[in-house]
């Protein structure tokens, strides 16, 4: 079956290929001067063929797999092992008259992960039990987001803020986030499905977001790990949990796009990372690398892109080591496996992996998350390749006198985050609580904006908080005796942001009032207050 189908297979994508090469050479020749330019820019387009033929050949390899599958399940009449060539034919009749066997002489069976998972023998199918999606297919870069309950801290809606927001449009529409709720808790998986179609209802509609959870048996049972490499029971089951939990993202994963990389529900990414990311693997491509890992960050196994095509490597071993070892061990098995020798010494075997494991500078993600998803357990390590976080965005406010009921923290004042010199950063804001902008000349305000928050504490926002403004005569006041208009509030997303309209006049303040206890502290990290001055 696989030898009949894998010439014809073969033809077809080279047709594939010419059909596109050819217009391609033709265009470049025949139009821009600057062939330097366009002969770059052909390479690099032949190199995402290369890699979309691949996954197309891939694609059609699973599909002769499960094929193969529903053969072994009901055998064909005839021989076992017979094609249409007269070379096959001849070869197995003349081995079977030799042979002599007492007894049936079933097929050989090939391994399945069913034997390392043996829990799900008794599950008819594996699929996601719960999921949204738009169908999209044939991505060019496929974001793996795993998310778990933790026990005062969630990251995962100011992580995939973030990634949107350092996406062009062009980029967003070359990507798929796939967000795993990596939880059996049905109340908890419907509820975090529900907080991100909310917040990020654009990216859901248009197919950008895919949000699945794994079925009720997926995991095993945890209490009956081995213990290994001395680690305590709660260590155990929570890297065992997180290899199974990135296993099945990329068994969703892998026939969606090119290229696949591993990311976390707690990190920041640079901008436009999607473009880098490319870039850099399609120049390796094109410079016949021979990679098999691009590596965006240091830490963990964040930022680790690979082929879609060649996950199942990565798939079998997570599952067959999932109890032993943590994800990023058993990456650094696979690749130690793969190329170096038993007699190489370190500097040769590292010089090796080196050639497949290739590291990318600047880092492209950081991570910010200090609460662990493992209990007890607190996550302060930084990339320090990344660079420093854009804590707080500066603007060319005017002058105005800044006052808080809130008790800064050090030197974190309003009048600093006034000016751009730093962000405010308060104690726990109280009921009544105001951030007061007295404009020491009266302004024609025409618009604000007001962010809470910042990358490393993503929690301290301001909520349940309005935006009022104090002008010098108001014309749309409907209430006379209220010297005050309020023109805005807080979103779920700690921002405020608004116009005002011309008739409004001048305004003496600006005032933020609270109107009910907070849980965390609070962060002023941007303050724009942009003026009409007509």
């Amino acid at each position: 079956m696989s030898s009949s189908l894998t010439l014809p297979r073969r033809k077809h994508l080279l047709a594939l290929l010419a059909l596109v090469f050819i217009p391609c050479a033709i265009y470049v020749f025949v139009s821009e001067p600057d062939l330097k330019l366009q002969e770059q820019l052909l390479t690099e387009r032949l190199a995402e063929l290369q890699v979309k033929l691949e996954y197309l050949d891939g694609m059609l390899h699973s599909q002769e797999i499960d094929v193969h599958g529903m053969e072994q399940q009901v055998p064909l009449p005839g021989e076992d092992w017979l094609d249409n060539s007269t070379d096959s034919k001849l070869f197995y009749s003349t081995l079977k008259n030799a042979s002599s066997v007492s007894a049936l002489n079933p097929p050989l069976k090939l391994p399945s992960v069913y034997q390392f998972l043996t829990h799900l023998v008794n599950v008819p199918h594996l699929r996601p039990a719960y999921i949204t999606s738009k169908g999209r297919r044939g991505v060019k870069i496929i974001l793996g987001v795993p998310t778990v309950k933790r026990s005062n801290q969630s990251y995962l809606l100011t992580t995939l803020q973030n990634l949107l927001e350092s996406m062009s449009p062009e980029e967003q529409n070359e990507t798929l986030i796939v967000v795993l709720i990596a939880e059996v808790d049905a109340k908890y998986v419907i509820s975090v499905a529900n907080d991100v179609k909310a917040q990020f209802p654009e990216a859901i509609e248009s197919g950008l977001i895919d949000i699945i959870s794994p079925p009720l048996h997926y995991y095993p049972e945890f209490s009956s790990l081995r213990r290994t490499l001395d680690d305590d029971p709660e260590r155990v089951k929570w890297r065992s949990k997180q290899n199974l939990d990135y296993a099945f993202l990329m068994m969703y994963a892998q026939s969606r796009g090119m290229f696949y990389v591993q990311l976390e529900d707690d990190i920041l990414a640079k901008t436009n990372f999607i473009t880098t990311m490319k870039s850099v693997a399609l120049k390796a491509i094109v410079r016949r690398q021979n990679w098999f890992v691009l590596d965006f960050c240091q830490l963990g196994f964040i930022g680790k892109m690979f082929k879609c095509f060649e996950l199942p490597w990565i798939i079998q071993f997570f599952i067959m080591f999932f109890n032993d070892k943590p994800c990023d061990w058993l990456l650094e098995n696979i690749i130690h496996t793969k190329v170096c020798r038993l007699d190489d010494d370190d500097k040769k075997c590292k010089k090796r992996k080196a050639k497949i494991w290739v590291q990318y500078e600047p880092s492209l993600f950081q991570h910010i998350g200090t609460t662990s998803s493992l209990k007890g357990k607190i996550q302060t390590l930084k990339d320090k390749r990344f660079g420093k976080l854009q804590l707080y965005k500066s603007h060319s406010n005017p002058s105005a006198e800044c006052y808080t009921t809130v008790k800064a923290y050090k030197i974190h004042t309003l009048q600093k985050a006034y000016l751009g010199e730093s962000f405010f950063w308060g104690l726990t804001p109280q009921p009544n609580d105001v951030f007061m902008f007295k404009f020491k000349v009266p302004i024609r305000l025409k618009r604000y904006l007001l962010r809470s928050g910042n990358a490393e504490h993503p929690s301290d926002l301001l909520s349940n908080t309005t935006v009022e403004i104090f002008p010098v005569k108001s014309s749309i006041s409907t209430n006379p005796s209220n010297t005050s208009i309020v023109i805005g509030k807080f979103n779920n997303k700690g921002i405020a942001e608004g116009t005002v309209p011309l008739e409004v006049g001048p305004v003496d303040e600006l005032r933020l009032t609270v109107h009910s206890e907070s849980d965390h502290w609070v962060i002023l990290s941007e303050i724009l207050i942009e003026t009409d001055n007509r």
